[in-house]
C-alpha cells in the first residue's frame, strides 16, 4: 500500500510538472514575441456576414500584436493583416460568433478564460475553466461551442496528460463542462475504464450528432455520439482531433504513424465507406484541422515552440501542401465564408 501511494504521489508531481511546463512555454512565447518590434497595425475586425471571404486567425507575428485575432482577405492573402485588440491562445469563428480561449497570466495552477464574442469581438459570455487551452471550435451555424483543455491531477493519466472536453449550447445556455461521463459502446457493449479522456469535438450541421477522440488504455478511437440522447459508439481506432467536412460526409483527422513516436499524419475518412485517404501533407501535424470548403483542409504547422504557419492541402489526397498565412494559427472564416 505504501508503494502504491508513493507511485501515485510521484505520478501527480510529474503531471503537475508537465502542466506547468506547458503553461510556461506559452507564457515565454508571449513575452518573447511582445518584446519584438511591431509588424501589424491594429484595425477593426468584424465577424459578421458584412465581411465575406475573410480568413481569421491567431496572429503569431512578433510584436505587440502577438496572440491577437487577425484577418486577411481570401482574395488577397499577401495584403497587410489587420490585427484586433482581442488576444487568445486558441480561437474559432463561425456565422458571426467568435470563441476565444485565453490562458490567465501568472496563475498557477493554470486557469483559462473561455470568451464568447459577438460579431464586433465584444465579450458576451465568459466562463472560467481550470487548465491550459488546447482546442477551440464552433459549429458552422455558430450555435454550439466546444473546446478541449489540458488539466493535471488525474492519477490514471498514463499518457502524461489529461483533458476536459466541454460543450456550450449558445442558444439555450446549456453547459456540459466535460463529456467524460458519455456512455460509449464498443461493438454493442458499454465501455468502462477509469482512464477515459476526450478531446477534439466536432459537430454536424444539425447540432445534434458529434464526433470526438476517446483515449483509453494507450489507444485512441473516433467516437460518434448524439448530444440529445447522450450516448455514443466507437467507429475507428487511431483517430485524433476529428473535424467534420461542411457536407457532413467526411472526417479529417490526425493519425499516429507509430505507437512509439509522437508524429501524426493528416488523413480524411469517408464516413459512408470508412475509406481513409492520407493527405499530401507528410510532415507532423499536431492540430485539429479546419475545412476551408468541401475540397480543402487547413491546419497550423509548428516549426518551433511558440511559432506556426497556416497551410492548406486538397482533401482528396492529391496536390501538395500550400502555405496560406505565415506566422499564424487557429484558422477560421468570417462572415459566410467562401
Amino acid at each position: 500500500m505504501r508503494a502504491r501511494l508513493l507511485a501515485v504521489s510521484v505520478a501527480m508531481v510529474v503531471l503537475v510538472g508537465i502542466a506547468i511546463g506547458y503553461t510556461l512555454r506559452i507564457r515565454k512565447a508571449r513575452a518573447s514575441a511582445a518584446s519584438a518590434p511591431p509588424v501589424a497595425p491594429e484595425q477593426p475586425i468584424s465577424l459578421s456576414a458584412a465581411a465575406p471571404r475573410q480568413l481569421l486567425f491567431r496572429n503569431m507575428s512578433a510584436g505587440p500584436g502577438f496572440g491577437r485575432i487577425a484577418a486577411l482577405s481570401l482574395d488577397d492573402p499577401q495584403a497587410t493583416r489587420r490585427v484586433a485588440d482581442v488576444a487568445c491562445d486558441r480561437f474559432a469563428s463561425a456565422a458571426g460568433v467568435g470563441l476565444c480561449l485565453a490562458l490567465r497570466p501568472a496563475v498557477l495552477p493554470p486557469m483559462t478564460d473561455l470568451l464568447v464574442l459577438d460579431e464586433n469581438l465584444n465579450v458576451v459570455r465568459r466562463l472560467e475553466l481550470p487548465g491550459t487551452p488546447s482546442r477551440a471550435k464552433l459549429s458552422r451555424d455558430g450555435k454550439m461551442a466546444f473546446w478541449t483543455i489540458f488539466v493535471s491531477g488525474d492519477s490514471y493519466a498514463e499518457n502524461g496528460f489529461s483533458t476536459r472536453a466541454g460543450v456550450l449550447d449558445l442558444t439555450t445556455g446549456e453547459l456540459t463542462k466535460t463529456i467524460e461521463e458519455l456512455p460509449v459502446f464498443f461493438d454493442g457493449k458499454r465501455y468502462f475504464a477509469n482512464d477515459v479522456n476526450y478531446w477534439g469535438i466536432t459537430f454536424d450541421a444539425n447540432d445534434t450528432r458529434f464526433y470526438a477522440t476517446l483515449s483509453s488504455r494507450g489507444k485512441t478511437h473516433l467516437v460518434q455520439a448524439d448530444y440529445r440522447t447522450y450516448r455514443g459508439r466507437a467507429l475507428e481506432e487511431n483517430v485524433e482531433c476529428p473535424s467534420l467536412s461542411p457536407d457532413g460526409k467526411r472526417i479529417a483527422f490526425k493519425r499516429r504513424v507509430s505507437p512509439d513516436v509522437p508524429v501524426w499524419r493528416l488523413s480524411v475518412m469517408d464516413l459512408g465507406t470508412r475509406l481513409v485517404v492520407p493527405l499530401a501533407e507528410t510532415r507532423n501535424v499536431d492540430d485539429q484541422a479546419f475545412w476551408l470548403d468541401d475540397l480543402t483542409v487547413m491546419y497550423a504547422l509548428s516549426a518551433s515552440p511558440g511559432h506556426s504557419d497556416i497551410w492548406s492541402v486538397p482533401a482528396d489526397g492529391s496536390g501538395a501542401p500550400r502555405l496560406r498565412v505565415a506566422d499564424a494559427s487557429s484558422p477560421a472564416l468570417g462572415g459566410q465564408g467562401p
